[in-house]
């Protein structure tokens, strides 16, 4: 007969009673998770019913949005911002038919799916929906493929294998982490359960922009609020802006992007985008070139940069830093901020 210390030393035996929960883990995300998917795109189909009921369809749809987000987060919580109803929508127009929908979409995370929506490609977005839920790709593993092109490469490619072989040494190390289902604040939010252990990504992000709102209006600098999570329609897609300000000294808006993660070339290139969006769409001849302001939050690295098209860095510098916030007042105020929340979060696991 074992003694329990010899249990100890059993490692198959732990790691089977180790994989008994894991499995019954897994079982129970997949299955809350396929009804959370299920649920945003039978909303985003009703919204989009809702909405051709409308004559003016653009100003309805907005304003339907507006007021289901109101009634859905007074009754059931966080999660059920304009932004989270607007990919609601597009989730049921990107994949409008119901079979893909409850096969593979309902294999993936609410994460994957998002990522998935942003590609435009209609067969890339397919492929990466095929390839994520059969190869059970880590939403870093999905990131780092749509971000290095892996389709487009490898459709371009006469020998395939190198190129497949390239990306899983590439994201081994992404695929690691069993447990990462676990970790979905999403999951938490649909069920209603409390969030406030984590130091999640979104509440650090909201965090930041409340005040970096007011730290704006604050600094009698010329700042006028516009709006928040700003919705830029064109034919191709909608696009949503953290922050929009005016300067009525410079005369310009102010366009404000946050970033939780380390400022990449296509987060700089999609600010360049809304900056010529801006300009062409809501722009007045009355008005200067907008400015966009991208931020970082990396806990390690914050970075703080700015966008002017249409004019030279040394105009820039001379005629619009001396009423904007400098790189350093901007990374203090999100150091500052990091603290405080990270001490809220503190302050409220202690007191649970």
């Amino acid at each position: 007969m074992k003694e329990p210390k010899d249990i100890q030393k059993d490692n198959s035996f732990i790691t089977q009673i180790k994989d008994i929960i894991f499995t019954a883990r897994q079982k129970a995300y997949t299955a809350v998770n396929s009804a959370m998917v299920e649920a945003y795109w039978l909303i985003g189909k009703r919204i989009v019913e809702e909405e051709q009921q409308g004559n003016e369809r653009a100003a309805y749809g907005e304003e339907i949005i507006k007021i289901l987000s109101v009634e859905l987060t007074k009754e059931f919580g966080s999660g059920f911002g304009t932004r989270n109803l607007w990919d609601f929508k597009k989730f049921y127009l990107t994949f409008q038919e119901a079979e893909i929908m409850h096969t593979l979409c309902a294999q993936l995370s609410w994460s994957h799916i998002r990522l998935i929506m942003r590609v435009e490609n209609k067969d890339a977005q397919k492929y990466y929906l095929k390839e994520a839920a059969e190869n059970h790709w880590s939403v870093r593993t999905l990131d780092r493929n749509i971000s290095t092109l892996y389709y487009n490469r490898l459709l371009s490619s006469q020998i395939k294998e190198p190129v497949i072989q390239e990306m899983k040494e590439r994201t081994k190390d992404f695929q690691q982490d069993k447990f990462e289902f676990i970790k979905n604040p999403a999951v938490l939010e649909f069920l209603g359960l409390p969030n406030n252990s984590g130091y999640t990504e979104n509440a650090l992000e909201q965090a930041i922009i409340n005040q970096m709102q007011k730290f704006l209006l604050e600094m009698g600098k010329g700042f006028a609020f516009v709006d928040r999570q700003k919705l830029i329609r064109t034919e191709t897609g909608e696009f949503y802006i953290d922050l929009v300000f005016y300067n009525f000294v410079l005369k310009c808006f102010v366009l404000i992007e946050l970033k939780t993660h380390k400022i990449t070339h296509q987060d700089i290139g999609q600010l360049d985008m809304y900056v010529r969006m801006y300009d062409d769409l809501i722009k007045t001849d009355t008005d200067n070139p907008t400015i966009g302001i991208l931020l970082c939050t990396k806990t390690d690295n914050t970075i703080a940069r700015y966008s002017v098209l249409k004019e030279n860095s040394q105009l820039f510098a001379s005629k619009y830093m001396p009423y904007l916030p400098t790189e350093e007042e901007l990374k203090a105020e999100i150091e500052r901020q990091k603290e405080i929340f990270a001490m809220t979060k503190l302050k409220e696991n202690e007191n649970e």
